[in-house]
């Protein structure tokens, strides 16, 4: 694990770092703050194994199939998603501005014995030293991000040409409102009250427009809904809610 100083130009929001840093303690407890991630995560890592497959070119029937690739969680967390990619193969960074989230991931990864590059730094810091990836994960990340704009051209940067990216975000929609704001955090209590801000959802079309300014196009679409009587998550057409994309960068 390695620490390094954010540059001038960043996308973190310090009360939305200081937020998860308190919750550091929670990310493995299945039943705890981040209980709707873990119930969440089947869905999340089937997408990104059969989106990275299909357009890089891995036999997904494989055991290791992202085996040889390159793969960045940018705001990993305590690693929900980096331990599981390491196991498809993937050599694994996971990056976070939160020092504590950092700390419970790497200890997580040691436990499990599973070799993951944790860092304590920010996307654009990162982007500075050159490091470039066959995939990026951006998982429920943009809409705690200050500048979604500046945090998409940093993604777009750390994506070697021919790359993809997989986003997963909430879209700024009443219905989102009512269902990830009140219905999840102030009615089920599924995550704690202010981990969301409706101003900061982003809308499929307003990805779109940002990640073509980029140099990124969006090669697939879908939504995520919730099932309560099976208590799962699904993918759906409706996108109203939960969405995840892949974007893809042009090979030169």
């Amino acid at each position: 694990m390695t620490s390094s100083a954010t540059p001038t130009a960043t996308t973190v929001d310090p009360a939305e770092v200081e937020r998860f840093s308190a919750l550091a303690a929670e990310w493995w407890n299945p039943e705890g703050k981040f209980a709707v991630l873990h119930r969440f995560n089947p869905v999340r890592i089937a997408y990104i194994r059969e989106q990275a497959t299909a357009r890089l070119g891995r036999d997904p029937l494989t055991r290791c199939p992202l085996e040889g690739l390159d793969l960045l969680d940018i705001g990993c967390g305590g690693g929900l998603i980096c331990e599981p990619m390491t196991r498809l193969g993937a050599h694994v960074t996971g990056i976070d501005p939160s020092e504590k989230n950092i700390r419970t991931a790497a200890v997580h990864a040691e436990e499990t014995g599973l070799d993951i590059d944790y860092r304590a730094i920010t996307a654009e810091a990162l982007a500075e030293t050159g490091a470039r990836f066959d995939i990026v994960l951006n998982m429920e990340v943009i809409e705690h991000v200050a500048d979604p704009a500046l945090f998409l051209q940093t993604c777009a940067r750390l994506l070697r040409p021919g790359g993809i990216m997989v986003l997963a975000t909430i879209n700024r929609t009443l219905k989102a409102f009512g269902l990830a704001i009140v219905g999840a955090e102030y009615i089920l209590g599924w995550l704690p009250r202010g981990t969301h801000q409706w101003e900061k959802f982003i809308t499929p079309d307003e990805l779109r427009q940002e990640l073509s300014n980029s140099g990124m196009s969006i090669a697939d679409l879908t939504g995520v809904v919730y099932n309560p009587l099976a208590n799962k998550w699904r993918r759906s057409p409706d996108t109203a809610v939960n969405y995840m994309l892949v974007a893809a960068r042009p090979a030169d």
